[in-house]
This record gives structure tokens, C-alpha cells and sequence, in this order.
């Protein structure tokens, strides 16, 4: 992730009312005789958001303003709790550490990535996560929870680090469960309120995208 990100989270309240979600770039050739040639421009997804349905009252509106500029527009990366999506496992489940498979112990390897698996079988889709929640990491080698003070995790980065004399034994499976925010930033310079129409019940648009890592 670049310097230029924030180690902030957009408002809570806010975002949590807030649309938005995965999307992927395919090109697709209609042949004469009707049939389809389609390709994946993109080989990873990136999550797209309108945090403007999140704002209700003027104060939120106020406390989103002085996000934007704190951030300089688009300039500053931050992170955004995605409803939907923000736990290794279902968001209505806490974490636990057998939810997502993360590597196979080699009996030197100390560091691992999380990431979350969409799906299964040979199409199912890995995304590495890049900005897990401090505090919300549990890890299972074997199935068997490791103890905290046996590993540290960079809430910046997602890098998984055991202890020298944790590292997982050869074959070993190795997995973690999680919370996690999405790295975006605003997807505009420019942000217009009307408070005519704000106050007749109209929200303000404020486009935010995924910083894909």
C-alpha cells in the first residue's frame, strides 16, 4: 500500500448505511453468427462505493465534509467498512480461526498473507486482505487456535508473522479468521451539497472506489 493512505476509517455511521460492492471489467465480442467471445480485463475485482445514502442528518454531513478535506479529495487512501463484506466468514458470525485457509506450513516459513476465498472448487476467487481490524485476528495451524503472543499481524499491510518458535511444521494447513476494511479513497475531487434538496430529502452522491493493492 502507498504512503499516501490514511490509517483512518471513514465514519462508521455513515458508511454502514452506505451502497456499493464488487465489480469486474468484461470484454465481450458478439461473432456474426451470435455467438460470444468473453474476457476478463481485470483479474481481480474492485469494489466500488456511494457512502452519500449513509448521510442522514446535517452533523453527518458535517463530519463526512471534514473527511473529504482532511483527505485532500483524492489524494489520501483511508478505509471503509464494507456491511456485506467485512469478516472472514459470514458478517453475521464472528471471526473464527479455521475460517479461511491461508498457506501450508514448509517448517521455515514465518510469514504468511491473509486473504478471503469466494467460492470453492477450481473457480473459486482469492482476495488478499491488506487492511485487517487490530485486535481481530485469531490463527489455527491443524485446526488448533495458536495463542496470540505466538504470532503478530501488520493491520496495515495483512502480513501474518509467526514466533521463531511458532512456525507451522511441514504439511502443516494454516488459517485465520478476521474482520477487515476495504483501502479506498474518494473517486472525486469535488463535492456539491445542495441543502435545499438535502433537507427535502435528497442524499448528496459521494463516490468512493477500492485501491487495489
Amino acid at each position: 500500500m502507498p504512503t499516501d493512505f490514511h490509517e483512518v476509517r471513514f465514519p462508521l455511521d455513515v458508511a454502514l448505511r452506505g451502497s456499493g460492492g464488487p465489480v469486474r471489467r468484461t470484454e465481450i465480442v458478439t461473432l456474426a453468427s451470435g455467438r460470444e467471445h468473453r474476457n476478463s480485463r481485470w483479474a481481480d475485482s474492485r469494489r466500488r462505493y456511494d457512502a452519500g445514502l449513509g448521510i442522514r442528518t446535517l452533523d453527518a454531513l458535517h463530519a463526512v465534509l471534514s473527511f473529504f478535506e482532511e483527505r485532500r479529495g483524492r489524494l489520501y487512501g483511508f478505509r471503509y467498512r464494507d456491511r456485506v463484506d467485512h469478516r472472514s466468514g459470514p458478517p453475521s458470525r464472528p471471526p473464527a480461526p479455521t475460517d479461511q485457509r491461508i498457506g501450508t506450513g514448509d517448517g521455515a516459513t514465518r510469514h504468511f498473507a491473509l486473504a478471503k476465498t469466494y467460492g470453492s472448487g477450481p473457480d473459486a476467487y482469492r482476495r488478499a486482505i491488506v487492511k485487517p481490524v487490530a485486535g481481530s485476528v485469531r490463527v489455527a495451524v491443524n485446526g488448533t487456535e495458536v495463542p496470540t503472543q505466538k504470532f503478530t499481524i501488520d493491520p496495515a499491510t495483512g502480513q501474518l508473522t509467526f514466533a521463531a518458535d511458532a512456525v507451522p511444521p511441514p504439511g502443516a494447513a494454516v488459517a485465520a479468521g478476521f474482520e477487515f476494511d476495504v483501502p479506498v479513497r474518494f473517486d472525486t475531487d469535488e463535492l456539491t451539497v445542495d441543502l435545499a434538496a438535502f433537507t427535502a430529502g435528497e442524499v448528496p452522491r459521494i463516490p468512493l472506489i477500492e485501491i487495489v493493492p
